[in-house]
């Protein structure tokens, strides 16, 4: 019964153990799905599960029927052009982060994005290359087709390029198989192991290594590529080397850009909600920068290295080169893997912000399918570009028809005015490459954030942006997962562990140390473990409780037994006299020497304590005959708080239930308060349960157990309140927020 009073309550209700509860309220025991049941139901088909399946594999069917064609389409336009635009510039500078003529950048930002029309289930992403995708492929590409320094002829340049162009657009075919499978698989939560500090840490890191592999573009240096630990370290110390060959115009050039490209940026951020769409600074750099090098012939006077001649129309689609997939299969995983986090995660931004759901699943399915087309058609890995996106969202766009235009003005330049953009310098794409980087480069800034918030986040940042700077993005990342799998074993392995007190003398527990305002029976103590138990925690577990406690009861049992031994061989030897105030030594100068004991006897002294057959009942903590000494034990009662205990596994059971029975050999009761469902069906079916160790130590609350001790033991509260009396005691207890514990009959002041 619950009766409210203003903001207060009261609570009467029995004293609830697990057992009593379920049979009052007749708890129904359900038979759960097996794995062959679950097989069966995924298998199963019918015709609102195969409709489900087709709307959920083309989302398009979902979202186009129902297009508001009058109310978005001229958004959808706008955003579609303006996002296009940014997506030919970007194509071309990051494809220099994959080391390949800038050119097949046009594919990467065309045919992901047509494919992600149909597959893909988020409405404002936009899909195309990613700096720290296109870096990772160009690690790839870089290990096996390096630079050859010192024979630089067209026909071999000619050959490198196109070996770098197969390697790219392999090692993305591999990702998108990658992406395809596991979307196939049901596993999009296995984005859930890249923590937002990790993957913060890793583009941090990843923009440090676009920043160092575009500054060979930026001086005009020939800079080999180094994809090993240390290997940026290598290529600074390979720039700083040739720094005096630097080509003037270049570096003036890409200063100039950068400047301006930060500052109008800077512009767009602070004046979002005045602009009706962003300044396009990267188009209007593009044309003058352009324009200029063409009107001053820049590539003949100076020297500067231009894009060159651009592929017009599109390249027939190649087959993956299977001797690359063998030697790229981790790269293709690692790109797979963060190409669908970075992507996800945005849209996960945007599908909340503008209210609609999206499914990690067909996420990966659209991915990977994008890739594995893009690949085909001598691209490299696309994922969602955070600026891009960003320009689709800002502009209206609405749906993916944005999208989709957006690969038209990609089409456009492709086939009709890529020639336009043949004088523009690769310093100018490098200059926009570094760009759009701020936003990377400012996480810098979540260090001191996370140091105050959690300092575990913390290491995980730290630790992963020094792997990914010093061994490289593949295994940088690869070490930033371990160490952060790592810190969640070390926090379920380690967890803080709490000594309970009652506070306001209601049923409210919480950490001792916490509260000043705190009630502790006499000789009750509660013990909190918030984290599961499992092989790996089960002796951290029972380490803390015995320090907790204050004693370890195999040692007291120990004593006990081997004082139980001695006394009744005194008893025998007529040393020792029953009298009415207990036992009274009849010798003086007893023999304090330990007998010889052999295995079997040292171990019947950790058995139970049995006092069958003496003529008087034994006080362990009262004063015992001279020579006996037995540590004393002021607990009578532990209870065990479980409501943080998710799991508990077959090796740390075994442990447990030798735990348990060892403070029960010592007289002290053990209760097991908060357990969630299903916890005590699991340990009925591994037999945990016998004469010692029952069901009946199990209860509701932690409030339940103390209110049952209190009954049992018939203790008062503290000595400043009225002990309560026999005849006040009841099975019942109300709760007053406001007046502390009381029984039904009498109250505890």
């Amino acid at each position: 019964m619950v009766e409210p009073i203003g903001n207060q309550y009261v609570v009467a209700r029995p004293v609830y153990s697990e057992n009593l509860f379920g049979e009052e309220h007749e708890k129904v025991h359900r038979c759960h799905k097996t794995f062959r049941d679950h097989l069966r139901v995924y298998f199963s088909c019918s015709s609102q599960k195969a409709k489900r399946i087709a709307l959920g594999l083309f989302p398009i069917a979902f979202w186009l029927p129902a297009y508001r064609f009058k109310d978005w389409i001229l958004n959808d336009i706008v955003s579609g052009i303006s996002t296009g635009l940014v997506a030919v510039l970007q194509g071309l500078a990051f494809a220099l982060l994959v080391n390949i003529p800038p050119g097949y950048g046009l594919y990467a930002a065309f045919f992901p994005v047509i494919i992600y029309f149909f597959f893909g289930s988020s409405r404002h992403i936009s899909v195309g290359p990613f700096p720290v995708l296109s870096l990772m492929v160009g690690d790839a590409v870089m290990r096996i087709v390096p630079d050859v320094v010192g024979n630089s002829t067209m026909v071999n340049s000619s050959t490198i390029d196109e070996q770098r162009v197969m390697v790219a657009a392999s090692v993305t075919f591999l990702a998108g198989i990658f992406q395809l499978l596991l979307g196939a698989l049901q596993v999009g939560f296995i984005v859930i192991y890249l923590s937002q500090s990790l993957i913060s840490g890793f583009t941090t890191a990843a923009a440090i290594h676009v920043v160092v592999s575009q500054l060979k573009f930026i001086f005009q240096l020939n800079v080999p590529g180094f994809n090993k630990p240390f290997g940026l370290f290598l290529t600074l110390e390979n720039i700083f080397g040739q720094i005096t060959k630097t080509n003037i115009a270049d570096l003036i050039t890409s200063l100039i850009i950068l400047v301006v490209v930060f500052v109008v940026k800077e512009i767009n951020s602070r004046y979002q909600t005045k602009l009706p769409v962003p300044i396009p600074i990267e188009l209007i750099v593009t044309v003058i920068a352009a324009g200029i090098s063409y009107a001053c012939n820049f590539k003949e006077i100076f020297g500067v290295a231009v894009v060159g001649k651009l592929e017009k129309g599109f390249q027939a689609p190649v087959a993956p080169d299977m001797e690359i997939f063998q030697s790229c299969i981790g790269d293709g995983f690692s790109i797979a893997i963060v190409g669908f986090a970075v992507a996800f995660s945005v849209a996960k931004v945007y599908s909340i912000k503008h209210d609609y759901s999206i499914d990690g699943n067909q996420e990966l399915v659209a991915f990977g399918l994008s890739n594995i087309v893009g690949g085909a058609f001598k691209g490299f890995a696309a994922s969602t570009s955070l600026s891009r996106s960003g320009v689709q969202e800002s502009t209206g766009g609405k749906t993916q028809i944005s999208g989709l235009l957006s690969a038209v003005i990609v089409m456009i330049v492709i086939l009709a005015i890529g020639h336009l953009l043949e004088p523009l310098q690769k310093s100018v794409l490098a200059a926009l490459a570094l760009g759009n980087l701020k936003g990377m480069l400012m996480q810098f800034k979540e260090i001191g954030i996370l140091w105050k918030k959690d300092k575990y986040d913390c290491s995980i940042w730290i630790v992963t942006f020094l792997a990914a700077i010093i061994l490289g993005l593949d295994l940088g990342l690869a070490a930033g997962v371990g160490f952060e799998l790592l810190t969640v074993v070390f926090r379920t392995q380690f967890p803080k562990c709490t000594v309970l007190a009652n506070i306001g003398r209601n049923d409210v527990y919480k950490n001792r140390k916490d509260y000043k305002d705190i009630y502790e029976p006499e000789g009750v103590m509660i013990f909190r473990f918030p984290s599961p138990i499992f092989f790996a925690n089960i002796s951290f577990f029972k380490d803390k409780l015995i320090a907790a406690v204050g004693f370890n009861p195999l040692r007291v049992l120990r004593k006990r037994n081997k004082a139980l031994r001695k006394i009744r061989r005194m008893l025998k030897n007529g040393e020792l006299q029953v009298t009415p105030k207990g036992l009274i030594c009849t010798v003086n100068g007893m023999s304090d020497s330990d007998e010889e004991l052999d295995n079997n006897r040292v171990e019947e002294l950790y058995q139970p304590i049995d006092t069958a057959n003496l003529p008087i009942q034994i006080d362990w903590n009262s004063d015992l005959p001279p020579n006996i000494t037995v540590p004393r034990i002021e607990i009578h009662s532990i209870i065990l708080d479980f409501s943080a205990v998710s799991f508990l596994d077959v090796s740390a059971m075994r442990v447990l239930k030798e735990t348990l029975k060892e403070f029960v050999r010592v007289d002290v009761d053990i209760y097991i308060v908060g357990v969630h469902d299903g916890f005590l069906e699991k340990l009925e079916r591994c037999e945990f349960f016998d004469e010692e160790v029952k069901q009946s130590m199990f209860f509701l609350t932690t409030h339940d157990a103390v209110l049952h001790i209190l009954l049992k033991k018939n203790l008062a509260i503290s000595p400043k309140f009225k002990p309560i009396k026999e005849k006040d005691i009841s099975d019942h207890y109300i709760i007053n927020t406001n007046g502390g514990l009381r029984s039904r009959e009498g109250m505890v002041r």
